[in-house]
């Protein structure tokens, strides 16, 4: 099994935009003088971009019979049926098609998503909707890992003596 790994980084534009929040608090400042002009350059660029990173920084990974997406850790047996979004459906699931009670990671600027059905009983989540480019790769990945998880139909399940 090939693992999966992908990160949701924002897009450069933010980045732009990041700077150009600290061009505006160093504007903000600069009747106040040189250094509090400087300060707000420095310090609305270092928020600004700590923001952005910690939002772009997200990862969706398939290790060790699990789907971790961002700090969820889902073992592939409590998932069922993958269905790949496309752009359209994907807006839908995220909209007017979205249930309350799903786990979401949503990213506004990945145009494709993959829905995951949950199918543990005690779960009361219905469906994972995970923003991803690649949805394709990722529910093979999936099913990859379902299928290594799958015990051999070959061995029987030993039950052990309960001693009566």
């Amino acid at each position: 099994m090939q693992p999966y790994e992908e990160r949701l980084t924002a897009p450069r534009l933010w980045w732009f935009i990041a700077l150009l929040v600290g061009v505006a608090l160093a504007l903000v400042a600069l009747p106040f003088g040189t250094l509090p002009m400087l300060c707000g350059l420095v310090g609305g660029v270092a928020l600004s971009g700590a923001a952005v990173s910690s939002y772009g920084s997200v990862r969706v990974r398939v290790v060790a019979g699990s789907l971790v997406v961002a700090d969820a850790r889902i073992p592939v047996s409590a998932l069922g049926r993958a269905t790949v979004l496309d752009p359209a459906e994907a807006v839908a699931w995220r909209t007017y098609k979205a249930d309350p009670r799903a786990f979401m990671l949503l990213r506004s600027y990945v145009p494709t998503a993959l829905r995951v059905e949950v199918v543990d009983p005690d779960d009361p989540t219905p469906y994972l909707y995970v923003s991803t480019r690649s949805p394709e790769r990722l529910a093979a990945a999936l099913a990859a890992a379902r299928s290594c998880e799958a015990p051999d139909p070959g061995v029987q399940e030993r039950i052990p003596d309960q001693g009566t």
